[in-house]
């Protein structure tokens, strides 16, 4: 399951430098996977939509892995002042997907 940034984000920006797979991005940031560079509400390659936002930092699915192989805890959540950092219950996940993904960043270079 990936994380998601709620509407209640005051754009502090504690969560960016805390990724260890660059999936966060402020507001209205292109994003970049693999040496591809999206904008706007591009899909993404796994062709997940709806996560990108003009106003408030936002995670990009392909990229999260909640932490699983870095960290025990998402760490974006773990710093966040408002608790705006949440688990997206629309992109479930099990540990072996989320590992299997990491693998796969790791080889992009992030």
């Amino acid at each position: 399951m990936a994380i998601k940034i709620t509407s209640e984000c005051i754009n502090c920006g504690a969560c960016e430098p805390e990724c260890p797979n660059t999936a966060i991005y402020e507001g209205g940031a292109k994003w970049s996977l693999g040496g591809s560079e999206y904008s706007g509400n591009d899909a993404s390659p796994s062709g997940e939509k709806g996560f990108f936002s003009n106003e408030i930092f936002y995670i990009v699915p392909d990229k999260c892995t909640e932490c699983v192989g870095f960290h025990e805890k998402p760490q974006c959540a773990e710093v966040c002042p408002v608790d705006c950092c949440v688990r997206d219950e629309d992109r479930e996940e099990d540990k072996e997907t989320l590992l299997k993904k990491k693998e796969y960043l790791d080889g992009l270079g992030r």
